[in-house]
């Protein structure tokens, strides 16, 4: 927008440009965007972590000081060549090893902006470009600085050890006297409650001095991204900065400042001279860049694939180039010529960069498994491994109990995936952390009492159950990434994710998060197992926690057929297994459909977990013929409160058996017959595991086929199915025990 208001299309009229930008208002606008460059690094320092910054990963050190110092050692030996062997202008002499030394930088925030921006930054690629980026960056810095500071002496070596003593100081001024500011405001800030204005305006004037001390000592706009690193994040003052400052600054400064950037580049200024000269430095550049980090990546074991895009991304350009290029402007480093190709270089190679990115990574395709992971296709007395998501301490009570009902024991032990989910606030480096053995303070993290829950069961069930403890720290949009990687590399059976509503203790729906329900369905899209969404009424039941009481905990599995119940089914017939469990399969039968393929085969499967279960007392089965969706609401209606816990499948073929309920459908992760037990309006204290089957490259599994030992036949086992009902009825049932009998 900037270019085309400014001297390259509609400014190059001189009326139109006094009507628009008069002259007067030049200052007003230039101190306005400087202002604005200062509050975004000073909100990019708040989102960067120190402590990724200082703890690296191998890859990303390998990576990202191999491109910055080698691409940096490349661009300036080329620069020199081109100096002394090219003939070119006095101004592109000077300007040259500047520009040679930006193209080696790659800045954090354009690659934290581009990654959240494509909905990449907490897949594993994402990660390591963050971190690699972090790493160029303080290198880059720590460079830039000594080189501005032996720029501004004129290369005397006095007064360039003056000048980066200055940044020291500047840094030391911050963290020694800023900070214990910043952490007096915290403390005085009452727990629970958010920072009032007056702080928060006590913190942009720190800002304002950081940037007046950067600008004295020759260290443009460094203090307020110093300032930035030593806030805290989360609350209560990295949340208030988020919320108030960030909408603000990038909605408003940020676009503010680039549009500047537009309104200084003048096309018509530049010449083939310049343009053949400044095309190859860009252009080699991205090469150099590209083939470093395609080779450093390789050295790191990384695909090739995977390399090449993270070598894409690291070439972006943004932000901290264009202020850089202001600098210099200003300073009379770039003429206007040089400025504007600068500037078009910056959009040309993010323009064909980012497509090029989006085109070749997706990071849903890692997920995709032709092998079956669900838990009827696990092999007999198998371990039962569960990847289990939690965003609320309130839901444990009912998670323990679902997790002990699925008994474990020496022959099959459960394998538990814990994953506290924490929404992303006042950072942009997305983490997964893996607890291992560590001992968690509760009262030091939010998830620290949820983790001490998990291992206290793990504790009680030593030697059936063992638990790893994970916390993801994203935003709810791409937090299903983690989910899925979880599963993925720790060969999960199942996914237990909680439903987006959560119940008071009226019986009524006390929270929703939206947030939460785009999570589920991108985790049943992509899931490379079988997910369960829990709907969780254990506040409203008052749950009773199996493993310290003799209550009996009463199941019941839903089914009507198709892969989804066969997956509950499955999980029932585990759960029947328990000793304190009592575990009722509830068939509904279509009234005069016996005859049908799909019917036949889940009458299979239905016997042959009949035959595992075989003098099981606490596996009941029962037949249910209704004739529509009014007398199968009726029927559930009336028997759910007898249960704790009811397991159905989330999808269905298309039937009778639902006509008049499809209308009623709210949530689109249930399906039908799981949305109406969902529903505020349907009178039960159960919970609810909605479950679906893994897809195998994003399909149903073929066939029903029990992994399990399979007795021979005995026909005394065969359901029985009843007579068409001439009366008229809906609805009438069949009650079969374990020997047959009716």
């Amino acid at each position: 927008g900037g270019i085309l208001l400014g001297p390259s299309v509609l400014g190059r009229s001189k009326a139109m440009a006094s009507i628009i930008f008069p002259a007067r208002s030049e200052t007003i606008i230039e101190t306005f965007t400087m202002f604005g460059v200062m509050l975004f690094l000073f909100c990019l320092g708040v989102k960067m972590d120190p402590a990724t910054m200082l703890r690296p990963g191998r890859k990303a050190v390998v990576i990202g000081s191999s491109m910055l110092l080698f691409s940096l050692v490349v661009l300036l030996v080329l620069a020199t060549v081109l100096q002394n062997h090219v003939t070119m202008g006095s101004s592109l002499k000077k300007a040259l090893p500047y520009v040679a030394g930006v193209q080696a930088l790659t800045g954090f925030p354009v690659i934290s902006s581009l990654l959240i921006e494509l909905r990449i930054h907490n897949t594993d690629l994402g990660r390591l470009a963050i971190s690699s980026s972090m790493v160029c960056d303080v290198i880059g810095i720590a460079l830039a600085a000594i080189g501005t500071g032996i720029g501004d002496s004129g290369g005397r070596a006095a007064a360039s050890g003056l000048s980066i003593a200055s940044a020291v100081a500047l840094l030391l001024i911050v963290v020694y006297v800023f900070k214990p500011l910043i952490l007096r405001m915290i403390r005085d800030t009452q727990p629970g409650k958010t920072i009032d204005d007056a702080t928060l305006m006590y913190v942009v004037v720190l800002v304002l001095l950081t940037g007046l001390a950067g600008e004295s000592v020759g260290q443009h706009y460094l203090g307020p991204l110093f300032l930035g690193l030593i806030v805290p994040d989360g609350p209560p003052l990295g949340t208030a900065i988020e919320s108030r400052l960030e909408l603000f600054t990038s909605s408003l400064l940020y676009p503010a400042f680039v549009s500047v950037s537009g309104l200084r580049t003048d096309l018509f200024q530049i010449r083939y001279e310049s343009l053949s000269i400044l095309s190859a430095m860009f252009g080699i550049s991205v090469l150099v860049k590209l083939g470093v980090v395609v080779s450093a990546a390789l050295f790191s074991k990384i695909p090739f694939r995977e390399a090449f895009v993270l070598g894409l991304i690291l070439n972006v350009k943004g932000i901290i180039e264009l202020v850089l290029y202001n600098v210099w402007r200003n300073g009379r480093v770039l003429t206007t010529e040089l400025f504007s190709l600068c500037v078009i270089s910056t959009i040309l190679v993010t323009g064909i960069a980012t497509p090029l990115v989006k085109a070749l990574f997706d990071p849903s395709r890692q997920f995709i498994s032709a092998k079956r992971s669900s838990i009827q296709h696990s092999k007999p007395n198998s371990e039962l491994r569960i990847v289990v998501c939690v965003d609320s301490h309130d839901s444990i009570p009912t998670i323990l109990n679902l997790l002990e009902v699925s008994h474990a024991s020496e022959e099959s032990p459960i394998a538990i995936m814990a994953m506290v989910l924490v929404e992303l606030i006042g950072r942009t480096t997305t983490m997964l952390v893996c607890h291992g053995d560590r001992v968690i303070d509760s009262s030091s993290i939010t998830s620290g009492h949820i983790i001490n829950a998990f291992r206290n069961y793990e504790h009680h069930r030593e030697g059936r159950v063992t638990v790893e403890t994970f916390t993801a720290i994203s935003d709810f949009d791409t937090m299903h990434v983690d989910i899925c990687q979880v599963a993925l590399d720790e060969r999960a059976s199942i996914v237990i994710v909680p439903f987006h509503k959560q119940w008071a203790v009226d019986g009524q729906v006390g929270k929703v998060n939206r947030h939460v329900q785009i999570m589920n369905l991108h985790v049943l899209e992509q899931a490379p197992c079988s997910v369960g969404i829990l709907i969780d009424r254990g506040i409203v039941r008052g749950t009773l926690p199996i493993l310290t009481s003799e209550s009996t905990f009463h199941v019941a599995v839903l089914f009507i057929g198709g892969p989804d119940d066969a997956e509950s089914l499955a999980y029932g017939s585990r759960m029947a297994k328990h000793e304190n469990a009592i575990v009722t399969v509830i068939r509904f039968l279509l009234f005069g459909s016996e005859n049908t393929k799909d019917r036949r085969i889940d009458t299979e499967l239905i016997y042959e977990y009949r035959h595992i279960n075989m003098g099981n007392d606490r596996f009941v089965y029962v037949e249910e013929v209704v004739r529509d969706g009014a007398a199968l609401a009726s029927f559930v209606g009336k028997m759910v409160d007898g249960y704790d816990l009811i397991l159905i499948g989330r999808q269905h073929q298309a039937s009778p058996i639902f006509m008049g309920l499809e209308q009623w459908s709210e949530c689109p992760e249930l399906g039908i017959l799981p949305d109406m037990l969902a529903s505020p309006d349907f009178e039960s204290t159960a919970s609810v595991l909605v479950i679906q089957q893994q897809r195998v490259g994003g399909t149903l599994l073929a066939g029903h086929a029990v992994q399990s030992a399979i007795y021979p036949r005995d026909q005394a086992f065969a359901p029985t199915t009843g007579p068409r009902d001439e009366a008229g009825r809906s609805s009438w049932s069949i009650s079969i025990d374990k020997r047959g009998r009716t």
